[in-house]
């Protein structure tokens, strides 16, 4: 494959994003500094804004990275499953092992920019929304795709399972990042592995 060659300003550009990220996710829009922003990137103030409008085009930038980044992870994850059923089995397990990870790097983006943005950054909120609304339309997908192909319950109502996966990961995400207690996102993604296993055709047979 042949390897994509950022030019000097395009490279500078991501090298201020990957360095600030975390900070903005740990601190919010309104809580980061300009001496945050120059802290984390050894950067002048001219130079990030040379390259950046203002600090809100910054975030935005900052924003998309880091949800491309989650979608990314959950991509390769998912690719591990050959079938729309055991894709959405390894959705627990992927968020449990990446949990240890997102909490360094200050919860999910998703999540703190909704909870920080929804009534002070409509740029941001939007973005939010259009995050969630990326990860319901591939968990609908998953499921139609798994109903169609007789893995799942064709019973089984597609937006209403991608309504409640959603909240039970961000609610499970919340609950651990703010006590620092792990097991309410344990428990979030065991009770979202319990709806799956219910929701595959072949749970409503006997045993045998």
């Amino acid at each position: 494959m042949k390897e994509t060659l950022l030019s000097k300003s395009s490279r500078t550009r991501l090298f201020i994003i990957e360095s600030v990220a975390p900070v903005f996710n740990k601190k919010g829009i309104a809580g980061t500094s300009l001496s945050d922003l120059t802290s984390a990137t050894g950067l002048t103030k001219g130079s990030i804004y040379g390259n950046f409008k203002n600090k809100d085009d910054l975030a935005l930038a900052v924003f998309q990275y880091s949800v491309d980044n989650l979608f990314r992870y959950m991509e390769q994850e998912l690719g591990k499953a050959s079938s729309p059923l055991g894709k959405l089995r390894s959705i627990p397990g992927a968020y449990l092992r990446l949990y240890h990870r997102m909490i360094a790097y200050g919860g999910c983006p998703i999540l703190n920019t909704a909870t920080e943005a929804d009534d002070t950054h409509k740029d941001l909120s939007d973005l939010a929304v259009r995050a969630i609304e990326r990860f319901k339309s591939v968990l609908i997908d998953l499921t139609n795709q798994g109903i169609a192909a007789k893995e799942i319950d064709a019973g089984v109502d597609a937006e209403k399972f991608a309504d409640t996966t959603l909240a039970l990961i961000e609610g499970g995400l919340m609950l651990a990042k703010l006590t620092g207690k792990k097991g309410y996102l344990a428990n979030a993604l065991d009770r979202l592995a319990d709806e799956i296993r219910r929701m595959a055709a072949d749970s409503k047979c006997p045993a045998t």
